[in-house]
């Protein structure tokens, strides 16, 4: 997080970061307050919030389900940074902390809110969990409050996910994606980056939708670069699609066959350019501390 800035801090304006022990909000979170802005961490979690606490963020506690409790979170606030998940509470779920949080912000005055979507949400994936995205994107367009729609694609940190590690670190990993197709990614200090860029930019961001990858690679090229830092091989065992999703559920299957026959198609180059944030490849990830000791694992 050295990326430098580009204009003055905002005078003593309050951002409101959602997800703020979450793994976007907190890195959006922790980029501002690196940047000298005054940051509200909204989580239901107060105590996973120490660490922000420390870097001087105020702590709110409050659910994006809940009304009641966005109005005192929203109090003060122009600028609110936006994200939903599925994968707690389901996705009617996410819509509904979406609708809120739009609504919620709309009646509270909020000049500019920053919605952390997914790559293609704005086409029709028939990805169940894009497709919640693009129904809080359509609310927060409806409402007609000034927006930043950031759309970031598979994640580079899931590789150290509980998911997916501990296939990496036994040497064998199977999925349903084909061998030879590339899989775009970004990483999550790049989210960080766009996400506390789009509030000191404001005009440059506000009404921009943005779709965010930072490297392209197969899964033969992304497991090799882990395995040199791991120092043995991985195997890669591509699964047929159907198989894959009887394990595990309709909405990956349905995620893994979009990859294998459409895909995420950022211009990388172009998105660099434009915005002039710099973009980590995942060659640069893997050698970084922390990576390195999400990937290695813990001593017996």
């Amino acid at each position: 997080m050295n990326r430098e800035r580009t204009e003055a801090p905002m005078a003593e304006e309050t951002i409101l970061v959602t997800g703020a022990t979450g793994q976007q909000g907190g890195v959006v979170a922790r980029y501002l307050l690196q940047q000298g802005e005054k940051v509200r961490a909204l989580t239901r979690h107060p105590a996973k919030a120490e660490a922000l606490k420390k870097m001087g963020a105020e702590v709110a506690v409050g659910d994006l389900t809940d009304p009641d409790s966005l109005k005192p979170a929203l109090r003060g606030v122009k600028k609110v940074f936006l994200v939903t998940t599925p994968f707690e509470a389901g996705m009617e779920a996410e819509v509904r902390q979406g609708v809120e949080m739009a609504e919620a912000a709309k009646e509270a005055g909020v000049e500019h809110l920053v919605f952390s979507s997914v790559g293609s949400a704005n086409n029709n994936t028939g990805i169940p969990h894009f497709e919640t995205k693009r129904r809080v994107e359509r609310q927060i367009k409806r409402v007609g409050l000034p927006a930043t729609i950031l759309r970031p694609v598979f994640f580079m940190e899931n590789f150290t996910a509980p998911w997916m590690l501990p296939a990496i670190q036994q040497g064998k990993v199977a999925l349903p994606l084909a061998a030879d197709r590339k899989l775009q990614m970004i990483a999550l200090d790049d989210i960080g980056a766009f996400g506390a860029a789009a509030f000191i930019r404001p005009k440059e961001f506000i009404g921009q939708e943005i779709d965010l990858a930072g490297d392209a690679l197969t899964m033969p090229e992304t497991l090799g670069l882990l395995a040199a830092e791991l120092g043995k091989p991985i195997q890669y065992e591509p699964l047929p699609v159907d198989q894959a999703e009887k394990v595990f559920g309709h909405d990956f299957g349905v995620m893994f066959r979009w990859f294998n026959e459409v895909g995420y198609s950022v211009d990388i180059p172009a998105l660099e350019n434009r915005w002039a944030i710099p973009l980590t490849r995942f060659r640069e990830l893997v050698t970084t501390g922390t990576y390195q000791r999400r990937l290695q694992p813990k001593a017996a």
